[in-house]
């Protein structure tokens, strides 16, 4: 063999190495890659309790890298609720989701119980598709925010309804016995299948020619060390894959939710679990975004929780010191990461209620 031959044939198998490369083993999503260069579709990725310290901590013990970190877009955003420094995941959610600050334990209404639009359903009536998934359960107050409009958060009964009426396109979670144990004695998983849902228990049974509705819990999905495996970033995955092929855009809110009963529980090794497994997820998104022209990848947290801070650590021995102040949610600032087409419009400091008018003037719309 010529030694030009060889030198083109090593090279050829070099390159082709390289790019079938997938050092975390994300999941592939498998859509054809679009792009216009129009800003269409928003993955919106909240890290419930997630601060600066969770990152933190996640970015040492994973030997300095983490996906959302891999940017250089980077904002700060104020979480407090209408009536309280300290905020509640529900009036946070909804400060994103319908660009007015609320009060604690509200979600989708005004400070006087009204109910707002929220981005879901503005997107919709210009034949959009939106997607929900998350670590709780499809009506815990972050996804509920979302759809459903209530002034008490744990009106869960009454939140299930509300998201058989919204009509969202993909959902993932937990939450199925608010929809079939119910005290009003409806089934409303028959509703969700009347309205040509798919109605699953696994990702694996999702439908792509029709809506989804997937529930892998009756009530939370156990946490990540209890065998509930990649179900984030999977689910991240196949939503994108189903979502992906949206003429007119999309868009889709991914929560770890279970960042924030870990700090709740002042428990690291279940934070770390967590942190991570969210930043698989946060890697599935990124790598859809960058074969995808038309997409804004946008990582934060509703809040920060249980003041955790790092005392000591070890970089090279992937080991963190941390300890917590409280059990509670705590008022400081967090981080916003965002990645892709439009993601400059996501810098700077802001309230967490610019979030709303920010997605309005990425699709190019007015309320």
């Amino acid at each position: 063999m010529k030694l030009s031959k060889y030198i083109f044939f090593l090279t050829f198998i070099i390159i082709s190495l390289s790019c079938s490369k997938n050092s975390d083993n994300l999941p592939i999503t498998k859509v054809e890659p679009e792009t216009t260069g129009k800003q269409k579709n928003i993955i919106l990725m909240i890290g419930d309790g997630m601060g600066l310290a969770q990152i933190s901590a996640a970015r040492t013990v994973n030997g300095g890298h983490l996906h959302m970190l891999s940017g250089k877009t980077v904002g700060v955003q104020s979480t407090h609720a209408a009536d309280k420094y300290v905020t509640d995941s529900g009036a946070s959610a909804t400060a994103m989701a319908c660009g007015q600050k609320t009060n604690y334990y509200s979600v989708g209404v005004d400070v006087d119980g009204n109910p707002l639009e929220n981005i879901i359903e503005i997107i919709q009536k210009k034949h959009m598709q939106t997607g929900l998934v998350t670590t709780s359960s499809i009506t815990h107050a972050t996804p509920a925010a979302f759809y459903a409009h209530q002034v008490d958060r744990f009106q869960y009964e009454a939140i299930a309804l509300e998201l058989v009426d919204a009509k969202v396109d993909f959902f993932a979670g937990g939450g199925r016995q608010r929809f079939n144990q119910r005290t009003d004695g409806i089934n409303l998983l028959d509703s969700l299948t009347a309205d040509g849902y798919k109605v699953c228990q696994e990702l694996s049974e999702v439908d792509l020619n029709k809506k989804n509705a997937v529930f892998i819990a009756d009530g939370h999905p156990v946490r990540l060390s209890e065998g509930r495996g990649d179900f984030l970033p999977n689910a991240t995955s196949k939503a994108l894959e189903f979502l992906g092929t949206s003429e007119e855009g999309f868009f889709l809110m991914i929560e770890g939710a279970q960042i924030d009963w870990a700090c709740e529980e002042n428990n690291q090794a279940y934070l770390l679990d967590e942190m991570l497994d969210f930043d698989r997820a946060v890697g599935v998104a990124l790598n859809f975004a960058k074969n995808n022209g038309n997409t804004v990848v946008v990582v934060t947290g509703d809040h920060e929780t249980g003041g955790y801070a790092l005392l000591d650590g070890d970089v090279y021995g992937q080991t963190v010191d941390g300890q917590f102040l409280t059990f509670m949610h705590t008022g400081t600032l967090v981080p916003v990461f965002s990645f892709g087409i439009g993601e400059e419009m996501f810098n700077g400091m802001y309230e967490n209620s610019a979030f709303f008018t920010k997605f309005l003037d990425f699709y190019n719309l007015t309320k």
